[in-house]
């Protein structure tokens, strides 16, 4: 029985590829060393799936930064700006492309579908010129078989490649990016030429735009592409594989009639719908690849009924033709549980991170060739039953209160003008009033002092005291610079989500449950395993001995619902939208705690709102209904006078604008800068919008300081499409991955350039 595995996690478990890449970013290290690194974690994961008894290991699904910039290196696809003269490209344009350097800014980085994995969007034109310029997948494919592993070459499929990218700038935005399939054709036969010269019998397309809402000149592309390639793939076994969703009908027809393909990926833990699709047919001889287990929860199987689901399928594909898979690539998911020292036994019994998975797969396939592991079946069913009877997991009272929510809107009382105008008279605020996204840089010294307080190794008056002095400095600094609405820097938080969940119930933690995000930054999300409530204040204590350091508005920060419920492992017991309305309820008893405490400007962050959004356009107004509705529930008990802020990061928002505005902040800031004033267009377009908004004015993800005329500049577009009267000026994001700087410089010239606006509006009028 063969068995299978999308793809894996790449940052290794300890982080090991993280720290490489930063130290050699950082000029601390050579390329060899960071070769040497990442040559080690690949070996490393090629030999444990295969000691597992994995059948088809993936290569190619590690990188250096991302997958679909690997794709555009294979590619030749490097923009004009980073001055790429040819031949394979090295370290120097790869990074460049991803990062900036000195002189000149990023590619775009988007959201990889709706997980909270970002890529490099790429950037082409009609004049784009295609060469293969990147022998990775192949070098990757031969380095496994060196080490005896024959490995699955995995590469980003040509549609689903256009289709993620975009006009590049200067480039009419209805320019048919599928017309460059003809071009990017060739490149592809190439790589699938030496790959096969290499020894390779099977090889993965990923294509994975086939579960959104195509339109029919979209899926004739994948008609047109593989026909294209089928003589170059003769010989070989082609997998194309999909996730994240059900693959739609009229897809699924298109998918399973393609030339030269030999196996179909399936998502059956995201897309339970598409089995049925496969009963009323599936082409014969073909391999169908079972994706039954979660590559983007943390939660152990439920391998029975896992077993169940791989039986009716094998009832309708035959015994040999059924491949056993994950959903997706583990690449979302945490890498190894035995990591986790500080899990109790009944919650680690619960879990199941990359590592377990790949033993899942595999136990799964031998179960079906009648090789059942009864031990470890046993042990896992006895694991689900305690899960679901557990007195950890459920809580009376929250369950009332959540239920109690379903009669009201959950609106303030007066509408937002009115609110601006009794906020202004208390906050007296200048036009352009500038302020920061919340966090400031977290510091060397700063991350000591917090690791030491965790470990018990200094008292808690000593670690109050050095919280105090960095809140004391970053509210001394930002009066330096003039800015108007103050942030109390959050050093005392590791992070936006788990510094909430940690003083949550219903949440655990893990040591070392790291997920990539972007490049080589990773986070930890907690797992939501049971009901949530907020047992005691969380952050008043900070924010109001901040606050009484100055007499400017002083923000309070909160991290909203929908972003601590995107942004952690959620439990799969229930709806997503009930674990979500227990988690407001709580932040709405912190939000009027602050308020009590005299905190007058309160923002509540919903960087991930747009993330939950669902893939197809027939499910998202039901989650935005339910996910706006949780904000709105988290401040419609605050006065009229008390301002309420909320920021949302990268993002495409135009498509959700309505929902924004029906969520009914005072002020809300967006990420902006690296997305090109994309968000701008939405208001020129009509749109009107009333409250406040801070579209950022710089790109914080990027060590560049920008100099004042930049930022004017960018102020200047933003007044020609929205009211004077409700602009704000704001970095794009929070500070705490800068270092102070960069960070004072383009805070400076910020302020610099709200001024001298201020100065020839006033002369203006």
């Amino acid at each position: 029985m063969a068995s299978h595995i999308v793809g894996y996690p790449r940052m290794g478990p300890k982080r090991e590829l993280k720290f490489a890449l930063e130290s050699f970013w950082d000029g601390k290290s050579s390329a060899e060393d960071l070769q040497k690194v990442a040559a080690d974690l690949r070996a490393s994961i090629w030999k444990q799936m295969a000691d597992a008894g994995i059948k088809h290991i993936p290569s190619n699904t590690f990188s250096y930064y991302d997958q679909m910039l690997d794709t555009t290196a294979m590619l030749g696809a490097v923009p004009d700006r980073y001055n790429w003269t040819g031949g394979e490209i090295g370290f120097d344009t790869y990074f460049s492309m991803a990062r900036g350097n000195a002189s000149v800014p990023a590619m775009e980085m988007t959201k990889w579908f709706d997980t909270n994995y970002h890529f490099i969007v790429p950037e082409l034109g009609p004049n784009t010129k295609f060469s293969y310029a990147s022998h990775k997948a192949v070098n990757e494919y031969k380095e496994a078989k060196e080490l005896g592993v024959n490995t699955v070459p995995v590469i980003i499929g040509p549609v689903s490649y256009l289709l993620l990218s975009k006009p590049a700038k200067g480039v009419e935005k209805s320019f048919s990016l599928l017309s460059l399939l003809e071009k990017i054709l060739p490149v592809y036969k190439e790589v699938v030429a030496e790959l096969k010269a290499a020894g390779s019998s099977w090889i993965q397309f990923d294509e994975p735009t086939l579960v959104l809402d195509l339109h029919s000149h979209q899926l004739e592309a994948f008609t047109y592409a593989y026909s294209e390639l089928e003589s170059s793939l003769s010989g070989l076994n082609v997998l194309i594989e999909t996730y994240f969703a059900d693959v739609p009908a009229e897809a699924y027809k298109t998918l399973t009639s393609l030339k030269g393909v030999t196996g179909f990926g399936f998502d059956f833990v995201r897309g339970p719908q598409t089995i049925d699709l496969i009963k009323g047919g599936f082409p014969s001889g073909k391999f169908l690849f079972a994706g039954v287990v979660d590559g983007r929860n943390i939660w152990a199987n439920d391998l029975a009924s896992s077993l169940n689901t791989l039986g009716a399928l094998e009832g309708i594909v035959g015994k040999d033709k059924l491949v056993v898979s994950t959903s997706c690539s583990l690449l979302h998911t945490a890498v190894d549980l035995a990591n986790e020292t500080k899990l109790d036994k009944e919650l680690k019994s619960w879990l199941a991170f990359a590592a377990q998975k790949v033993v899942e797969v595999n136990a799964l396939a031998k179960a079906l060739a009648g090789q059942k592991d009864e031990e470890f079946f046993s042990a896992n069913a006895a694991a689900q039953a305690s899960r679901k009877s557990s007195p950890r997991v459920t809580n009376e009272a929250v369950q009332k209160a959540a239920a109690a929510l379903k009669g009201s809107e959950h609106r303030r009382a007066t509408n937002v003008s009115a609110r601006l105008d009794a906020q202004q008279k208390k906050l007296n605020l200048p036009v352009l009033p500038t302020t920061t996204i919340g966090s400031f840089p977290q510091t060397v010294e700063l991350r000591r002092v917090r690791r030491e307080y965790k470990a018990n190794k200094i008292s808690e008056d000593d670690y109050v005291k050095a919280i105090k002095e960095e809140i004391s400095k970053v509210v001394k600094l930002q009066e330096e610079l003039d800015i108007d609405v103050l942030v109390h820097g959050e050093p005392e938080r590791n992070d936006m989500v788990e510094y909430f969940g940690e003083q949550l119930s219903g949440f655990a933690f893990t040591v070392n449950g790291w997920v990539q995000s972007y490049g080589s930054r990773c986070v930890k999300p907690p797992i939501i395993y049971g009901d949530v409530s907020r047992p005691k204040a969380m952050t008043v204590f900070w924010s109001s001995l901040a606050q009484s350091m100055t007499s400017r508005p002083m923000k309070g920060m909160l991290t909203g619902p929908v972003t601590i419920l995107n942004w952690s492992f959620v439990r799969n017991d229930q709806p997503r939208f009930e674990t979500c309305y227990q988690i407001a309820l709580a932040i709405k008893d912190e939000v009027e705690d602050l308020e009590k405490a005299a905190v007058t400007v309160i923002q509540i962050d919903e960087a991930a709102l747009r993330e939950g959004l669902p893939l197809r356009k027939s499910e998202q107004a039901f989650y935005l209904d339910w996910a706006v509705h949780s904000f709105r529930i988290t401040n419609c008990g605050v006065q009229d006078t008390t301002q309420i802020h909320t920021h949302m990061c990268y993002s495409n928002f135009n498509d959700i604008i309505h929902s924004i505005i029906d969520m009914d902040a005072d002020v809300i800031t967006i990420e902006n800068s690296r997305s090109d004033e994309k968000l701008l267009s939405v208001f020129r377009e009509g749109v009107k919008y009333g409250a406040g908004i801070g579209p950022g004015v710089y790109d914080i993800h990027s060590p560049r300081i920008p100099s004042t005329e930049e930022i004017a500049d960018r102020i200047n577009k933003m007044l020609a499409v929205l009211e004077t009267n409700i602009l704000w000026v704001n970095p794009d994001c929070g500070l705490k991955t800068r270092k102070y700087s960069e960070v004072k410089p383009a805070l400076s010239n910020m302020v610099s350039a709200a001024k001298l606006l201020r100065t020839q509006l006033a002369s203006a009028k």
